[in-house]
């Protein structure tokens, strides 16, 4: 009847307007067809990561140490753009092999992230010459090897390398000095390879405050996490799923074709509270 006339125009037109919306949100974040390489994949954080790449429609490659970590990880998603490369961070060899493999395997590679990373809550005065040696090998040197295995490749995609940071190295905290010091360096990394290369591809380093990974466990007992929550505006731990966002931006040239060198901090206000 004449009266449904105009409500069914509204419904016609809310249905255009939604898949107009669809189409310009895609169109910037949509990673169908795009390549990427998820190092530290089979971890709570970068796991978050590697599935929502997924999701946005790229093909993933996660490397890690467990193939039933990186089993649980994938879960139901399609084997066909969700694979899994073992490898060992500890191995100077490691970056330059597992670039060949993907390649060979998918022909170029759009991104690559950073996400090593290994934590230590050993006092000051009695960190050891190997726990130093360690710690900075996997958090800071691996990075390094892997961007430079990877640049070439990056470049001929203009692509984006996003390594992961920490708070720790934003600001010092206490019981993780060898950490926050290998993340630190990582943002001066950073910030020279966007100087860098910054016509031919972006580098920019993610900032997660604290979330719930696997190496926190070890350093945050029941005060020192009231405190950190007292620290955080807003008053919890973040959930995986938060860096989510930020990292799919990242790896979407047209959606971040002018962010590089940036920090980008994901922490729910933590570094912003002073006092």
């Amino acid at each position: 009847d004449a009266a449904g006339s105009p409500k069914k125009a509204r419904v016609n037109g809310g249905s255009t307007a939604d898949a107009a919306a669809t189409s310009y949100v895609t169109s910037l974040f949509g990673l169908n067809g795009k390549v990427c390489v998820v190092f530290g994949g089979t971890g709570v954080l970068c796991g978050a990561i590697a599935c929502g790449y997924y999701d946005a429609g790229a093909t993933v490659v996660i490397v890690g140490r467990s193939e039933a970590k990186a089993a649980a990880v994938r879960g139901e998603r399609d084997a066909e753009r969700f694979h899994f490369i073992a490898a060992d961070a500890s191995l100077p060899e490691t970056p330059g092999a597992v670039r060949d493999e993907v390649v060979e395997r998918f022909g170029k590679v759009d991104v690559l992230v950073n996400g090593v990373g290994v934590n230590s809550s050993t006092p000051f005065a009695e960190i050891e010459e190997a726990e130093m040696v360690d710690i900075f090998d996997k958090n800071f040197f691996f990075a390094a090897r892997c961007c430079q295995a990877f640049v070439p490749a990056l470049t001929e995609t203009s692509g984006s390398i996003i390594n992961v940071g920490s708070i720790t190295g934003l600001s010092p905290l206490s019981k993780v000095f060898m950490y926050g010091s290998s993340k630190a360096a990582l943002s001066n990394l950073s910030q020279n390879l966007a100087r860098e290369y910054g016509e031919k591809l972006r580098v920019n380093l993610l900032i997660p405050g604290f979330f719930p990974a696997e190496q926190n466990r070890k350093i945050l007992s029941k005060e020192r996490t009231a405190t950190i929550l007292e620290h955080t505006p807003a008053n919890r731990f973040g959930d995986p799923q938060e860096l989510v966002p930020v990292c799919i931006l990242l790896a979407s040239r047209a959606a971040s074709s002018f962010i590089n060198g940036a920090e980008i901090v994901v922490d729910g206000g933590f570094a912003a509270t002073k006092i």
